[in-house]
């Protein structure tokens, strides 16, 4: 038995050897081969290196001169004003209502920027002044004018016929999703949006295919505010051979300390020819973004390419000169015949050696040990590439720049969400759960939780948050989440601008779909709140920040807390929450309409539910769309065994597919007898109303 062992070891040795050998031959032949036609393709393409420039000027936008409507190409809610000779962003004159505008101003041919075959960027030098002014037409809501819009950003850009996003987006980017979509903008922003890492409403932002700033600077720093109605300059200058980029802002003359100084590699976001130009939005504030004066050139490196050896003349000239040509023609032809014969002899040698040393391996192994039984051998199948994997602790600390406060998106009690960027340039939301949550009853078992991680990442459907992967190393646990740039629901709702109802109702839906979708995979959601609720580009809700699914058979220990019923609970306070525009339990209003569902009752009893409805949405609110959701989310606040509905249901009745049942004329003696986050009896959740 040891003999045979040993022959069978000194076969596998020997065969791997000599397998060896020949696969090594092989991949140094080809690579020599690939060289060769390499060296012979570069000899014959290049030739001597010129500089290709481009100079754009425009000390006015004056529709006297004609090249302002050749050579500007407007889209979107730009305008040229006639008045003042500026390039505006919204156009102030066609529309009311300037919120939630987006605009470009586009020079009308494209401007070489990359060598493709070096891949160097090229050098470019800007200059322009703006100015930002409030509108004469701003509108009013409830609260009085709203001024301020997002901010003006000179954007590079691939094309000339996408406007852009309003709002926080400023008009750079169209859609986020698109993760091949190249472009550079640096922005003049007076709009602080935290989920984008600003770090004030008066900054200067470096944006390579994205709407969050890879550099960012305080402008105020440098004396410079941008809404205070002053005609500002930028001078942006860019070194394509070094990769080094220098932008100077200022209001009297070139100041002398740049803003930004430093190295940026702009090639990975250049496409040979791009378009360059001007953007602006504004959201639920306006502002007019006014652009006065534009210089601009750039120098970039081609080389000369001379006409090749090859021709095509034979199918161009007359057939009388055929046979004064026939004898060049069949020289050179002679030539590439020899040439291809050549290497058609090589591969084919190679090939033939590498068959005969296969097969003289193959019968040496089965004379050497010809019952030895031969082990297939297992194919490792391709990972489809959204299919949710394991990080490294590494990939994870160089994703959110070790853990960087500059980073951090949020807390709750089971731990830190932090906004972290892969080694593939994708955006993504890492929460790290915390030491606390971790040596709790629910956290000790890390099998468990890794298994409900799992059941969570097999879960996908449009309205709920795909997870990446997650990381088990040493002591720490993570989830990696889809990023969404929009922040979640809670930030929108309570913060300082107002989501109109059409926004509203529409998250509304689509949570449902999701709990229900859910539910009906026997899977319960654990955590359902305003701040478990993101939006994304197109502000579609997207429920994520799982508490943790279990399945129904593992949840019988913790059935009050997790089960199917608790997150409909939830979900009636969610959409008096999202009616009311205020918290659960808001300390800023009198002492009787703290308690969200406790006030959301009493107005039913009086018929007053009207006085629930966010007054700051004025009259473009939809009452009666805005009555049936109250009564659903209150019809969702009963107790169980007194009409709550499923989820099902629940997106029945909001697609008016079904009558929602009468609510009881009077207030119910309880509510819902636990705390669906704790399982413990504590607050409104199963106290009495008084």
């Amino acid at each position: 038995m040891a003999k045979r062992d040993c022959r069978s070891s000194g076969f596998a040795v020997g065969f791997s050897r000599h397998y060896f050998v020949w696969w090594s031959s092989l991949v140094y032949l080809l690579a020599l081969i690939q060289f060769l036609v390499l060296v012979n393709s570069s000899a014959a393409t290049s030739g001597p290196v010129i500089n290709v420039t481009k100079h754009i000027s425009f000390t006015h936008f004056s529709l006297d001169d004609p090249r302002v409507l050749s050579d500007v190409k407007l889209l979107g809610s730009a305008k040229f004003s006639m008045e003042k000779s500026v390039i505006q962003i919204p156009d102030e004159s066609e529309a009311f209502d300037l919120r939630h505008q987006a605009g470009r101003a586009i020079y009308s041919s494209p401007v070489r920027l990359l060598d493709p075959y070096t891949h160097t960027p090229a050098s470019f030098q800007t200059t322009f002044s703006f100015q930002f002014s409030n509108s004469s037409n701003s509108s009013v809501d409830g609260d009085g004018p709203s001024h301020g819009g997002s901010g003006l950003t000179f954007i590079i850009v691939p094309d000339e016929f996408t406007v852009g996003r309003p709002g926080p987006w400023l008009g750079m980017l169209n859609d986020a999703c698109q993760e091949d979509y190249k472009a550079v903008g640096v922005e003049f922003d007076t709009r602080q949006n935290p989920e984008f890492g600003d770090p004030n409403d008066n900054h200067v932002g470096i944006n390579l295919a994205s709407i969050v700033s890879t550099k960012a600077i305080d402008a105020s720093h440098f004396g410079v505010f941008l809404n205070d109605g002053s005609v500002h300059r930028a001078w942006i200058t860019y070194d394509g051979p070094r990769r080094w980029m220098d932008i100077y802002l200022g209001s009297d003359g070139h100041p002398s300390k740049p803003v930004f100084s430093g190295s940026l590699d702009l090639s990975p976001h250049l496409n040979e020819y791009m378009f360059i130009g001007f953007s602006a939005s504004t959201g639920n504030k306006t502002q007019i973004h006014n652009v006065l004066s534009w210089n601009f050139s750039a120098t970039s490196q081609a080389f000369l390419r001379f006409p090749s050896e090859e021709t095509c003349e034979s199918k161009i000239t007359l057939r009388k000169s055929e046979a004064a040509q026939s004898q060049t023609t069949q020289k050179r032809s002679n030539k590439e015949a020899s040439s291809s014969f050549f290497i058609f002899i090589g591969v084919a040698v190679l090939a033939l050696a590498t068959m005969i040393g296969f097969i003289f391996c193959s019968r040496r192994g089965r004379n050497d040990n010809s019952k030895l039984t031969a082990i297939p051998e297992k194919t490792q199948r391709p990972r489809p590439p959204n299919k949710p994997r394991r990080f490294t602790l590494t990939e994870i600390s160089s994703a959110t720049r070790a853990f960087s406060e500059t980073e951090m998106l949020g807390s709750d009690a089971r731990g830190v969400y932090y906004r972290g960027k892969l080694s593939n340039g994708c955006q993504v939301a890492i929460k790290r759960l915390s030491a606390q949550f971790l040596n709790s009853q629910q956290g000790l078992d890390r099998r468990r939780l890794l298994k409900e991680i799992g059941a969570m990442s097999r879960v996908r459907h449009p309205n709920l948050v795909p997870i990446r992967g997650w990381c088990n190393d040493n002591r720490e646990m993570m989830i990696v989440y889809d990023f969404y740039a929009n922040g979640s629901l809670d930030k929108w709702l309570f913060g300082a601008g107002v989501l109109p109802w059409t926004r509203r109702f529409k998250v509304i839906n689509d949570v449902a779909e999701a709990l229900s979708f859910l539910h009906s995979k026997q899977l319960a959601h654990k955590n359902m709140k305003t701040s478990s609720v993101f939006l994304d580009v197109s502000f579609r809700a997207v429920l994520g920040d799982f508490g943790m699914v279990l399945s129904a058979t593992d949840s019988r220990r913790f059935e009050s807390a997790i089960s199917q019923t608790a997150d409909v609970f939830e979900f009636g306070i969610f959409v008096l929450e999202v009616v009311s525009g205020r918290g659960r339990l808001d300390p800023e209003v009198e002492q009787e309409e703290r308690d969200l569902v406790d006030f959301a009752w009493r107005m039913h009893v009086k018929d007053e539910k009207v006085k629930v409805v966010d007054g700051r949405m004025g009259s473009l609110v939809n009452l009666e769309q805005a009555i049936r959701a109250l009564d659903i989310g209150l019809l969702c606040t009963l107790n169980e065994s007194k009409g709550r509905p499923k989820m099902e249901e629940v997106v029945e009745f909001l697609s008016m597919d079904k009558q929602i049942p009468e609510l009881p004329a009077c207030r119910p003696v309880s509510l819902f007898p636990y705390n669906s986050a704790t399982g413990l009896c504590t607050g409104y959740s199963c106290g009495p109303f008084k």
